[in-house]
């Protein structure tokens, strides 16, 4: 595990335990492939620093007709991600010209709250030098939540300072694994926080925090 992953591991359950009353917290650092080194020597097969197997963008690895998806290819250990993997990787083999795009490839946290982001982090946007603008909403100001007594929580948006284009999105708060596919969709799409500020949310829903967090980019935000 690099220093890197162990700052944010660090810094998430900071975060959690921000929000939370608890008597202990256990942090999960994440897990490796075992596929045996002898075995990979013996095939010719190309594995990366963790072990995992080294595939292109159409999941073939070194060896001919070879594929590989999931947590043995490394990257974000997700089921979601293993399913498209495996989509790509038969419809390539079924003699499509398709590809893997890991762009917009969300990573959920199932705990209570949730955690659910796509993109890039704040941290990662600043050191790249380009300039963003952030828009936050907290569930606090959200009518469904406060009814439903779960108002931890947040939305936040990042996005590019001079585009609107969508850089990264973060949630944290109830049922927020369901409510970051309208911010992937986005990013699909290239969209902009306007995009999603202009589109009309349905009322009480805590998906209004996501138009919020949206109009909040643009210092808009009707709501708080």
């Amino acid at each position: 595990m690099s220093a890197g992953q162990v700052i944010a591991v660090a810094l998430l359950a900071m975060l959690i335990a921000a929000f939370l009353n608890a008597d202990s917290l256990v942090a999960s650092v994440g897990r490796n492939p075992t596929i045996p080194a002898i075995v990979a020597t013996r095939l010719g097969l190309k594995l990366g620093n963790r072990g995992e197997m080294l595939v292109d963008n159409q999941m073939r690895t070194n060896l001919p007709n070879v594929f590989a998806v999931g947590d043995a290819v490394g990257g974000k250990l997700l089921a979601h991600k293993a399913e498209e993997e495996g989509i790509i990787a038969v419809e390539v083999i079924a003699g499509h010209s398709v590809h893997m795009d890991y762009k917009s490839m969300p990573s959920v946290v199932y705990t209570w709250p949730e955690i659910a982001t796509v993109g890039l982090a704040e941290h990662e946007v600043k050191e790249s030098g380009r300039k963003y603008k952030v828009g936050k909403f907290p569930f606090t100001a959200n009518a469904r939540a406060r009814t439903a007594g779960e108002t931890t929580g947040f939305v936040k948006f990042i996005a590019d300072a001079e585009t609107d284009e969508l850089l990264g999105a973060h949630m944290i708060g109830a049922n927020v694994s369901e409510m970051i596919k309208e911010a992937v969709l986005a990013f699909e799409f290239r969209g902009s926080s306007e995009d999603i500020g202009i589109t009309v949310h349905s009322h009480p829903t805590l998906s209004e925090a996501v138009k919020q967090a949206a109009l909040g980019v643009l210092g808009r935000s009707t709501d708080i």
